[in-house]
Order: C-alpha cells, then structure tokens, then sequence
C-alpha cells in the first residue's frame, strides 16, 4: 500500500482555512505554504476571498481543478457533510484534525461510524479523525500545526498521540534530526499503524520506522506487515501503557501471568520490532540504524581511556546478552607493541587516563581489523591530556575506512567533549553522554541482527497428531454446554497431539478407585474432577502417594467432603485415580489467546509455586524450534534443566516438542482460550516427559 495521495499528493484543499493567526485553519495553511510544498494550494472557506496571499472557494466543490488530499479542520458536526462534499469532487485521501468524535463520547462515535461509512462509499481513505496530521520532508510537505518543519532525513515516525507527536517534533528540531516522514494517527477510524508501517516499507527515503503505540486493533496484521517490513528496515516501537492493571482477571496460571504489556512484548519480537524503554532510547536506536551498519555477529570490542566506565559498558554487556569479543592473538601482538606496558591488551583494551589521539587510533584500528570483532564501542573521559577533538577525527576516518563495522562513541562531559561530540555526529557515528546508552544502542543493532538470521529458520507442521479426536471430544464438550473440560477430556486432547500423560480411570464411588488403583497399580493420586474447579490444591482435592485400598477408600471420602463442604456449588463428577509417577523437573507449559494477537504460549517453572516464582517466558504461536529453545533459556529454570551440582541434565529436546505440539494445537483449535500444563515432569536426558495435570478452558458457549 503507497498511500502516495498522503505522502505526495498532487494538490491539497485546507477545509476550514482561516484568516485569524490563532486558529487551526490559518496555522495548517501557513504550514503547508512555509514547508514549500509545490502543487495547488486550495483553501476552503466562504467567508473570505484570499487567505495568505491564495484564492480561497466556498467549497471543495467550487474548485476548478483536481484535489488528491482535503485536510478538514471545523467542527465535527460538520465533517460528515464535508467528506461527502470530497468525496463528490473524487478527492483520494482525507486528513480529519477536528476532535470531537469517538473520544468524547456517543454523538461523536456515531460521527465517526458516519465518516467511515462515506469514506467507504466514496473510495476515499481517512487519517484520524482528532490528528495532528502529517509531515513528508522529502515532497515536501507540512499539513500539522505543529510548530516548525524538521530537516529532511531518514526517520519515519508513526505516532498515536497527537500531543506527544508535537514534543518529539520539537525535540527533533532542537537537535538537528532529520525525518523522512511524520504521521500522527488520532483515532485510527480507517488507516491505522498497519498501513503507514506497510507504506513506509515501500518508501526508500525512509531507512528506520519509528512507532509510538497504546493499542493496536488489528494484531495479526500488525504482526505480518511488520515482519515483511523488518526485513529490509528495522522498527522501534515504545509501547504507552505497560502496567498490568488493566489486565483481564484470568482463571488460569498462563492468564494470571500475562499482563497487557507481556503480549506486545511477544508480538513485537515475532515481528522484529525492537522495543524501546523511553523516548529518548527511542531516537538514540533510531539514529544508530540509520547511521550505521547492522552487525554480522554479536562480539563487541570496547576501547577506554577508564576503567570504571569500561567496567560499566562491560557489566551492561553480560546483563544484555552481549559478548565481549576474544580478541585474536596478531591483534593482542600488535596492540602489546604499541601500548604501554600498563595498558589492557585483552577486552575492554584500556589504553589509560593519559591516553592521545595516537594511542587512540592505533587501539580502534587494531579492533576493527580484527576479525573477532563485530561491533566496537570507544569511550572517552577527558583528562587534562586527552585530545577530544583528534580523537574524534580518528573514530571518523577509522569508520570511513571500515564502514562495515558499527561504531558507537561515549565521550563523557560536558563543554569539554560538546564540539566533538557535534563533529561526531554531523559525521554520522553516534555519540553517547554515558556508557550505558552507548550499550544499549549496541544491543538493539545486535538484536535487529538475530532477528534478521532467525528469519531463515522454518516452522515445521508437526503429522503424528490426530485433529479429528480433538474435534470429536471438543464438540462432546460443547454439547453439555460446558467451557471447562474434565481432566480426562484435557488429557485425551494431550494424548491425541502426542503429548504423554500418565494412566488414569475416573471414579465415582469408593470402590470403584479401589478397582482403578488396583488396575494401574499402588502408589497411586486421586484428585477431584469438577468443571467447577480450576485449582484443585487449594480446596484439599488432591492426595498423593496412595500406596492401599484403605488409604484409597479414605482419600477417596475425604476428597469429596472437602470439595462438598468448601465448594457446595460446585459439579462433583467423581475423583480421577492416577498412576504416581517418578519424581522430575516440574515445569509448566501453557496458553492463553490474546484477543489481538492470538495464541501466546507460556514456559516456567512450574508446580503449585508458579505464580509465586514467576519464572516465566512467552513466545507467540506458531513458534519454531529455535523460539521453543529461546522460552526456555530465557527462564532460571533452564539452570535447572541443564543440571546443577553433578545433577544429571534433563530432557529439555522433549520438553521442546511438548512446547511446539501445545503451540500447533492453539493454532489448530481457535476455541481454545487458555491451557495449563502444570506440572509436565522432565526426566533425566533421553526419557521424555509427562504431563501430570492439565486444564483447558474454551471460548463462552454460545447459547440460542
């Protein structure tokens, strides 16, 4: 989608253009004339005969000549009449900045249903209504009134907040930094972040796409667009609210778990999108990508004339995940050479407080020959002898001769390091105030890469599952008119997408879980089947370790008069007798469908502690075999798995498989809302996995 009527139309009509310098029309008109935009300006007002110096029309409809773009600013009663006016005349494109309509309560929602309605009619696309408008600085053209034009650059942003919108452009003028293009979102009755996102992938002026988000719609989409997208240029997304308190109550250990912000999260990296902490990381990312070069691996060389900050960058790195590079033994030779004595030959390579711009030159030429070395980090705190402004001639004729290496500087200070950290820049090598921002800027280009070669990696359909026993027992389900399933439903679910549960019978008297436990063999559990209890535990509904009929009968009668007595609502269908298994690692896997973007898939620790450790990973479905690897490294359970203490590791290959067939059956039965695994049991390496418990709700039953 090129959106070229928004971004390059070939005329633009200001509907609402006004004569006075403090009203939105007059702002809108004088903006769009000072950005030198160089097609037909038509202003529409029918109370004045010129405006700023231009033929004015009582109506669109009174314009001789074609309008691609009409931007509306009168009052929102209006706007239904006037689109339809635009759309009469064949205009193309709608930029609604009047306020009024679905924020301000139900007139204003029913003008905006009307909007969309015309807009549909007519072919035209709508951005807003209640925006800031747009900023193209490669047309160009200026239709905000926000205050000033930002200098023509690389950076397109996509804001959903007009006020912030109006800051962030300030800021970027202050600064010197260039836009491509400028879009604030309003309302999103018709194009929203989806279709600018997919429209600044095909604009090569823009090299970076930044993204301001409180919500988003259209989930799936987003996710495939921005994926697409990713591929040729990265996205920064910072996300407005990230609290969980608006979370929806969940029955669930995976609902329970996943707040608003733990689905954007998980979207945002199945899409590439990095995700930003504050605006300011927000344009520090973006001028990193746009000014250098994204890393073919992930080792990272710093050079310092000081320890302590060289500690810092070193401390940020582990936290991040990033690896300091081994550097190669010539370079070691040669930097022992060249260095004093007292200087670090191995990384961070600190060249000490005395350090010039030789010493400088020579350390960052020996980095960035290195082979070792993917990306290097210079830092510099001025001493009475440091040459600030020689070193950072070097940093640029160093990145002139290796262009293939990012390079990101830290030049501490204040007025000491403020003209060479304006050379740096105008020079295009970011330059950082601290160590920490400098990292950080690292780490996004580190993992924009990652996500770059994880694109290659395939999901593979699992074929030894059986849907049709699935269907078969879902529809059973259905029929009673239930949401939750029985154990016994759940497990069948497991069984039929290969994933083991342990033997088990349902009882419904004393005697009969005698016969099961004698059947499947002591030790055995009993616990209590309900479509009415979620957690068994807390109400006293399980016994473990069985090992006689009389414990059995005993176990049996006490579990139901705790579930009587505790929950006297509740449907007792009986006590489900299972086979005591072998002691293990207790993990949990599970799921819960997001209502925008789909199946979110959950491994931790698991357990009845699981909402108490929270140790926890998301990935969104259908995830591949290295995202089901990456779930489970990003826990400390992990630690566990792996074996700690001469402990034997456990069998974390099948506990990927339980995680990819949990992922294909959300994908493959979208009626299931949430599923808990907890505890699936990892045995020692090479002996599988169990899923001892397991619960699953479905979508509300809908009822004639």
């Amino acid at each position: 989608m090129s959106l070229r009527e928004f971004f390059r139309p070939g005329s633009v009509a200001i509907i609402g253009a006004s004569r006075s310098p403090g009203k939105l029309g007059y702002v809108l008109l004088k903006n769009l004339l000072e950005s030198g935009y160089r097609g037909p300006i038509y202003p529409i007002n029918p109370n004045a005969e010129e405006i700023l110096g231009i033929k004015c029309y009582p109506s669109v409809l009174d314009v001789d000549g074609e309008v691609e773009l009409a931007v509306l600013a009168i009052p929102a009663g209006l706007v239904p009449a006037v689109a339809e006016e635009c759309g009469r005349k064949g205009v193309k494109a709608l930029i609604v900045i009047s306020a009024g309509f679905r924020e301000s309560g139900r007139e204003g929602y029913a003008l905006e249903r009307r909007l969309i309605e015309i807009g549909s009619n007519y072919g035209m696309r709508i951005l807003g209504p209640n925006c800031l408008g747009l900023i193209d600085t490669w047309t160009p053209i200026n239709l905000t009134f926000a205050s000033g034009m930002p200098k023509r650059g690389e950076i397109g942003f996509i804001s959903q907040s007009g006020a912030l919108g109006t800051a962030i452009l300030d800021w970027m003028i202050k600064h010197g930094i260039g836009f491509s293009s400028f879009i604030s979102l309003g309302n999103k009755a018709d194009l929203d972040e989806v279709d600018f996102i997919e429209a600044m992938g095909e604009d090569e002026s823009v090299k970076a796409i930044l993204l301001y988000i409180e919500s988003i719609e259209r989930g799936e989409r987003f996710i495939e667009v921005s994926r697409k997208v990713s591929r040729r240029k990265p996205i920064v997304a910072l996300k407005g609210g990230t609290s969980t308190a608006g979370a929806r109550a969940a029955g669930s250990h995976t609902g329970a778990l996943v707040g608003n912000f733990t689905s954007y999260k998980a979207a945002f990296r199945k899409a590439g999108i990095i995700l930003s902490d504050s605006l300011e990381d927000l344009f520090n990312y973006a001028i990193s990508f746009t000014w250098q070069p994204i890393p073919k691996g992930e080792k990272v060389a710093i050079v310092t004339n000081a320890g302590g900050p060289g500690i810092i960058a070193t401390d940020l790195c582990e936290k991040l995940g990033i690896e300091l590079a081994e550097l190669d033994h010539e370079t070691m030779n040669r930097l022992a050479r060249s260095l004093p004595s007292a200087a670090s030959i191995v990384n961070p390579i600190d060249i000490l407080g005395d350090a010039r711009a030789d010493r400088y030159r020579i350390a960052i030429d020996c980095a960035l020959e290195d082979p070792n070395v993917d990306a290097l980090l210079v830092i510099l705190s001025p001493q009475a002898m440091t040459e600030v402004g020689a070193t950072a001639e070097a940093l640029v004729e160093a990145h002139r001769r290796r262009g293939d290496k990012p390079i990101m500087a830290v030049f501490m200070g204040g007025g000491l390091v403020e003209e060479a950290s304006r050379y740096l820049k105008e020079n295009r090598i970011p330059c950082f105030e601290f160590p920490e921002d400098g990292v950080k800027a690292l780490s996004t280009l580190i993992e924009y890469s990652r996500f770059l070669r994880r694109m290659d990696h395939p999901i593979r359909r699992l074929e030894d599952v059986d849907p049709s026993s699935v269907r078969e027992t879902l529809d059973g389900v259905r029929r009673y008119g239930r949401i939750n399933l029985l154990p016994q439903e759940a497990f069948r679910i497991l069984e039929a997408y290969g994933i083991r549960t342990p033997k088990s019978d349902v009882a419904t008297s004393a005697d009969e879980a005698v016969m099961y436990a004698e059947r499947l063999g002591y030790p055995v559990a009993l616990k209590i089947v309900s479509p009415d209890i979620m957690h068994k535990t807390d109400i006293g509904g399980v016994a473990l370790n069985l090992g006689s009929e009389e414990e059995v009968r005993y176990a049996f009668e006490d579990i139901m008069a705790k579930a009587s007595k505790l929950m006297p609502q509740a449907r007792l269908t009986g006590v489900m007798v299972q086979k005591m298994v072998p002691k293990g690692r207790e993990m949990i896997v599970g799921m819960t469908r997001d209502r925008q973007f789909g199946p979110l898939i959950m491994f931790g620790l698991g357990g009845i502690y699981v909402n108490f450790l929270r140790d926890v990973s998301f990935g969104l479905a259908p995830l591949t075999y290295e995202e089901a690897t990456r779930m489970i490294e990003e826990t400390r359970a992990s630690t566990l798995l792996k074996g700690i203490r001469g402990e034997q590791p456990s069998d974390i290959e099948a506990l990927k498989d339980v995680i990819l067939r949990v992922s294909q059956l959300a994908l493959d039965f979208p009626e299931i809302l949430e599923m808990d695994i907890n505890p699936v049991i990892v045995y020692e390496d090479g002996k599988g996995c169990i899923s001892l418990d397991v619960k699953i709700t479905l979508g509300e039953v809908e009822r004639g």
